[in-house]
């Protein structure tokens, strides 16, 4: 005899979809040595507040067990039985209102104080903290550093182990810098000025993102920090300052500075001694290219600065950054060879 086998009912797929998040979570804590990691701090400041962090983190999970736990032992202990007397009422017991009162806002007393005097500590600048300027445009960040006259963009360079003093606002809209590993976010607004103190312990490139949505390239607006040995960002500094490289004569380069004067760049980007813009009287829409070729990004740091990317760049930047200030030039390709090997010349 055959037996009929019976039909399994099977679960809804929509009951799969809580399994499913709940494993995403877990399996995104495994994620190691990100660029992005704000709880790897790489420098006092980010130290600082990962400290605050895992303080306010362990009192929060102390209070979920025992607000848990309490929540438990009352399911279990004091369930209804059938033979269950009245629970007794302890409504207008004052000595338990004062208590469940105070010891909330203790708890909350002792978070605050910390907090508070690390705000303020990570608001005021150091005496001698090397001061940089941070400019926020739709979708790049531009750096100028006041002592020296150099002027940069999607590269933000400090000496290793010193701390640096960022002045920061908005050409256009809120923009937010945020350097996971070396400090928290903190607002550029247009018409005002904040302050953000970074130091890196370490030589190295820290990665960054604009935190505040800007429009419609605001997840491609990153950002990087080179932190270099000392006598690294000295001799940085003096290549920085000087003119840009005059071209062979003949050269694709010299070519290629010839369609740069030529076309519609000459109006948002500065070359020294090529197009010099004064920057105190005309409004940049573009970054400074004096030393384009000694970023190792570009595009608001969201490309790596090889010949093919910018190739693609130049060939159509809308297409690569939505909303893009920079037009579709309709560069031939000679002209963007040519382009490319006078951009890899300013080193």
């Amino acid at each position: 005899m055959v037996r009929k086998q019976r039909d399994v009912p099977q679960q809804p797929r929509r009951s799969r979809f809580p399994a499913l998040a709940v494993a995403a979570v877990l399996l995104s804590a495994c994620i190691q040595d990100s660029p992005l990691d704000s709880l790897d701090p790489q420098g006092p400041f980010a130290q600082t507040i990962d400290n605050l962090f895992w303080v306010t983190f362990w009192i929060a999970t102390g209070i979920f067990v025992l607000v848990q736990g309490g929540i438990l032992l009352a399911v279990f202990l004091f369930r209804e039985k059938p033979d269950s007397k009245e629970p007794r009422q302890i409504h207008g017991n004052t000595r338990l209102e004062v208590a469940w009162t105070v010891i909330p806002a203790l708890i909350l007393a002792g978070i605050a104080v910390p907090t508070v005097r690390t705000v303020f500590d990570l608001t005021e600048c150091g005496a001698g903290a090397m001061p940089i300027e941070v400019i926020g445009h739709q979708w790049w960040f531009e750096y100028r550093y006041p002592e020296s006259g150099v002027i940069s963009a999607n590269v933000l360079v400090i000496p290793a182990g010193q701390e640096v003093c960022l002045t920061m606002t908005s050409n256009d809209v809120i923009h937010n810098y945020w350097i996971p590993k070396l400090n928290g976010k903190r607002y550029l607004v247009p018409g005002e000025e904040t302050l953000l103190r970074l130091q890196a312990d370490e030589p190295g490139e820290y990665w960054g993102q604009c935190g505040e949505f800007c429009g419609l390239s605001h997840a491609m607006m990153r950002a990087r920090v080179n932190a270099l040995a000392p006598a690294e960002f000295e001799a940085w500094t003096a290549a920085q300052l000087e003119p840009a490289l005059e071209p062979e004569e003949g050269s694709p380069a010299a070519r290629g500075k010839e369609v740069f004067l030529g076309q519609a760049c000459i109006g948002c980007h500065n070359i020294s001694d090529v197009n010099p813009l004064d920057t105190a009287t005309v409004e940049i829409y573009g970054p400074d290219l004096t030393h384009f070729a000694s970023r190792n990004v570009f595009a608001g740091a969201t490309l790596d600065n090889t010949p093919e990317n910018v190739a693609v760049w130049l060939a159509n930047p809308p297409a690569v950054k939505p909303g893009s200030y920079m037009p579709n030039l309709g560069l031939s390709q000679s002209d963007i060879d040519d382009l490319i090997a006078y951009l890899e010349s300013l080193r």
